[in-house]
């Protein structure tokens, strides 16, 4: 099956309550997809991310990296990051999230999973400094891997495969009443790439 030119619901909201997310499919072909991820590899300034728990500094193998229109600092964990300016390649794909999503964003955080072992545990994104209910535009290159919600108070779940060259979003209440994460799994063994295109209220 071509899954690339199967047509997808994109006013499908996947969430039976409480917030909205879309999902788009693929919105760019394999082999361009497979070039933005070569190029992201090589030309990002990966880090390895920090995070403060119980007054405990701790280091991730998975690495992010902060982009934006200006030098937005975005905090979260207790530790805080200082946007860098847009690569070429990041302008492109940001370009096409706002076609496809008629939103806008004015910032990146990106995330390298080098393979299955490294995830995201269960969390919202809902600190101050982002656009109360805005859109958050998530972009995959790489490994496939499951992506999972679950609602605040009751529990429930849902869960979505997020393939190469995809793109899924998250707005309106979704933050306020859900947590989302990127389970660990043993079965991949190769890298991920997520651009998390949102909007920065805050200016330094």
């Amino acid at each position: 099956m071509d899954l690339f030119n199967q047509d997808f619901d994109v006013l499908r909201n996947y969430l039976p309550k409480d917030g909205t997310v879309h999902f788009y499919g693929y919105v760019l072909s394999q082999d361009m997809a497979t070039n933005y991820f070569q190029k992201l590899l090589k030309s990002i300034e990966w880090k390895n991310d920090e995070a403060i728990l119980f007054g405990k500094r701790m280091v991730t193998s998975r690495k992010v990296a902060w982009y934006g229109d200006k030098a937005f600092d975005y905090r979260y964990s207790n530790t805080t990051k200082l946007a860098l300016p847009w690569t070429k390649e990041l302008i492109e794909l940001k370009e096409l999230v706002e076609q496809k999503t008629k939103e806008t964003y004015n910032s990146c955080l990106l995330n390298l999973y080098h393979d299955g072992s490294e995830g995201m545990a269960w969390h919202s994104d809902g600190e101050k400094d982002l656009k109360k209910y805005g859109a958050i535009a998530s972009l995959s290159f790489g490994a496939e891997r499951k992506f999972s919600f679950k609602h605040k108070i009751t529990k429930e779940k849902i869960n979505l495969l997020l393939t190469h060259g995809s793109l899924l979003v998250m707005k309106d209440e979704t933050q306020t009443h859900w947590l989302h994460r990127l389970p660990p799994t043993k079965k991949i063994n190769t890298p991920r790439i997520n651009l998390t295109f949102r909007t920065i209220n805050k200016l330094c």
